[in-house]
């Protein structure tokens, strides 16, 4: 399949030939016939992208924040590699698709191969969308039209939460694809309308469709034409839909409206707000949030779970079917909207457009290839012979931030062949696959393993797949290198501890603390005192939505099993004793509801003991791990595995590093030297079972 992708460090659009992603439970695979560019929302894109450094930094104050902490507390050089990283991840364009389903999706239901629907999938000739972002077409709708659906349930969602009624006098600001969209959704609602526009074409269209016009341009003033429009009593409302760093739609608006008048943002403004203007007329200001209710709620869009109908009326998916329904009654006009149509083909063209031309507004991308040739396996990206026998061959399943960013980097760097990627969307693999070096991309996890010529696996995906794939993988013959947690539950861990016990590949978990150059000297040190250790581990992991997948006890396992199993392995390493006992107890009251603040107390079998503390509560600007030993009269402390300092430690007093050094690199290493040497595993297999475990096992008594 192709892919419009935007690079958001260099500015470059790109159509990109991927392998065709497979249809998912919950979602349909789609065969895309057209799609609509988002002038507004896409344009911007389109100039950050383009833009420099510095305006980027301007662009996004929050950001530079973040990054001045991260400079803190990680060092510079990290800091560097992480933006730097983060800026060459381009982006998929697009959220306007229709086209016809070609396969449905398990649990999928009210769906069959061949309806016509429209979703919020990217620009790309085959899209996998979960079914609450579809909705059928209507027979009377054409593909053409029915692209304009999910532009029109963004200005439709500001609508609802204005809530106008028959003969209310409505302004909208900004006469963009969605402005347009607005005014006539409001003129169906019965509402007279005013559009204020600086481009006096867009204002033709608006008259067109019912509206009144002001424009600024030609020096007409917005605030006196609100309150000529309202017949001198204010507006009832407004609905900005511009596109501006400029803070005056909001401040025209307030001064237009009637008292309690409304004013909702659909578009993007500045928000330095006068509160007198809003505190004397009592004025309501919200902001519209995309398609509607169950926008960016995982439950609802990833898992297909609907609000109920009684409760909540109008969702993003019932938001697209009243639009669909006003387009196949002729109560929206999308026709005159249409200002340009490109081949798929010859996208990258429609985004030079785009711009350079502040007028343009409906933008189609027509896609004609045949269906069935959309739908490539695999994407050879470099066609080389492989390498000598013996030399780890590297299949990759997964390529999100942490694989792109860390992982495959550190195998590229420690001389792996990195034969195969795979994805679920197939994009990804495509991306980091071209800038590592990979020989191909594909979307089929089984034909990974199938392959003979791979003869290792990193397992990089989600959490809750992590054993399952681990045990398809070695029971494939693979050495796996799986990134923690190796399970989920007990069963999980029995499951890869039992196919493990068949095979004589390796096992590595991606416990990469005690491979860190800190770690490994204050390991040396340590060892040099014959007596049991005492060990307190502080993980400042920071705070992270509820709703995360992380959080998700059936996807990502929770963050104790997910991220303080690192420290339960790293004191397993430095003690080098069997863990004995797991005690845990997590912080009181409803802010731990995720058990995210907690600390876990381990016990070994040469007398040492230590506490991890796990702690989502503490500040940005404070390291973000700190390891410290005291055993012998003396004191050993990693900060953020940028320095070890020695405390009353006879012959040490301190190692500091050029840059942060979590051990990833020399973990990955590890590794694959064993693989070319035949020789055990970094870990030992008991250790990798006994640290997962009590992890595990902390995690359940928290509950």
């Amino acid at each position: 399949m192709k892919q419009i992708l935007q690079h958001l460090g260099s500015g470059k659009t790109e159509l990109v030939e991927c392998p065709a992603p497979k249809a998912r439970a919950g979602q349909l695979l789609i065969d895309t016939s057209v799609s609509l560019i988002s002038a507004g929302t896409e344009r911007m894109l389109v100039d950050f992208g383009r833009s420099s450094l510095i305006a980027k930094a301007r662009k996004q104050p929050e950001k530079v924040a973040q990054v001045l902490d991260k400079v803190k507390t990680d060092g510079l050089l990290t800091t560097m590699d992480a933006v730097k990283s983060k800026l060459d991840q381009p982006i998929p364009l697009g959220y306007c698709n229709v086209g016809h389903v070609r396969e449905v999706g398990r649990g999928v239901e009210g769906y069959a191969a061949g309806d016509r629907v429209v979703s919020n999938g990217a620009h790309a000739d085959v899209v996998s969308v979960p079914e609450n972002l579809c909705a059928k077409v209507p027979d009377g709708v054409s593909d053409d039209a029915a692209s304009f659906t999910v532009l029109a349930s963004i200005g439709l969602q500001g609508i609802r939460l204005a809530q106008p009624t028959l003969g209310e006098s409505f302004v909208v600001t900004g006469a963009g694809l969605i402005g347009l969209l607005t005014v006539q959704l409001l003129v169906a609602h019965g509402a007279r309308v005013l559009a204020i526009d600086f481009d006096e074409a867009k204002l033709d269209l608006a008259r067109q469709f019912g509206a009144e016009t002001c424009n600024p341009a030609r020096g007409e003033d917005p605030v006196a034409a609100g309150i000529a429009f309202s017949r001198g009593r204010g507006v009832d409302g407004v609905l900005i839909t511009a596109s501006t760093d400029s803070s005056d739609p909001v401040t025209q608006a307030a001064r237009m409206c009637r008292k309690r008048g409304r004013i909702i943002l659909v578009g993007v403004t500045g928000l330095e707000l006068n509160r007198a203007d809003f505190y004397e007329k009592e004025l309501s200001f919200q902001v519209s949030c995309s398609y509607g209710p169950g926008r960016y709620d995982p439950a609802y869009e990833d898992k297909g779970q609907d609000y109920p109908l009684g409760f909540v009326r109008w969702t993003e998916q019932r938001n697209f079917e009243a639009v669909l329904d006003m387009l196949a009654a002729g109560r929206i006009d999308v026709e005159p909207l249409i200002s340009h149509r490109f081949d798929f083909a010859d996208a990258t063209k429609a985004y030079d457009q785009l711009a350079e031309d502040k007028s343009v507004l409906g933008m189609l991308l027509d896609y004609g290839e045949p269906a069935d040739e959309r739908h490539v396996a695999k994407v050879v990206l470099d066609d080389r012979p492989l390498p000598a026998a013996g030399e780890p061959v590297v299949g990759f399943i997964g390529a999100g931030n942490y694989a792109s960013r860390v992982l495959i980097p550190a195998f590229k760097d420690a001389g792996a062949d990195l034969r195969t990627i795979v994805s679920a969307g197939g994009t990804s693999g495509v991306i980091h696959g071209r800038k590592n070096d990979f020989a191909e991309a594909g979307a089929d996890t089984s034909a990974l393993l199938a392959d003979e010529s791979i003869n290792s696996v990193a397992i990089v995906t989600r959490h809750n797949s992590h054993a399952s794939l681990t045990v398809d993988a070695l029971n494939a013959g693979k050495h796996v290198f799986v990134e923690k947690p190796l399970g989920l539950t007990m069963s999980d861990i029995d499951a890869v501890e039992a196919a493990h016990a068949k095979t004589d590949r390796l096992l590595m978990v991606g416990f990469n603390r005690r491979f860190s150059p800190l770690t490994r000297k204050m390991k040396t040190l340590l060892d040099g005192v014959p007596e049991p250790k005492a060990f307190i581990m502080t993980m400042n992991a920071g705070a992270i939505p509820a709703d995360h997948w992380s959080q998700d006890p059936e996807v990502g396992g929770g963050r104790i099993v997910g991220e303080a199993c690192h420290l339960i392995d790293l004191m397993r390493y430095l003690t080098g004793a069997p863990i004995t006992g797991v005690q845990a107890s997590a912080m009181g009251g409803s802010a731990n509801a995720t058990l995210d603040k907690a600390s876990i107390m381990l016990t070994f079998a040469d007398g040492s003991f230590g506490t991890v503390h796990y702690l989502a509560n503490g500040g940005s600007s404070f390291p973000k791990e700190r390891i410290e030993a005291f055993a012998g009269g003396g004191t050993l402390q990693i900060d953020n595995f940028l320095k070890l300092r020695g405390y009353n430690w006879p012959g040490f007093k301190k190692m500091s590093l050029m840059r942060q050094d979590k051990g990833q690199g020399p973990c990955s290493k590890a590794f694959l030297d064993a693989v070319r040497a035949g020789s055990a595993s970094p870990i030992a297999p008991e250790e990798l079972f006994e640290v997962s475990r009590a992890s595990i096992e902390a995690a359940t008594l928290l509950k």
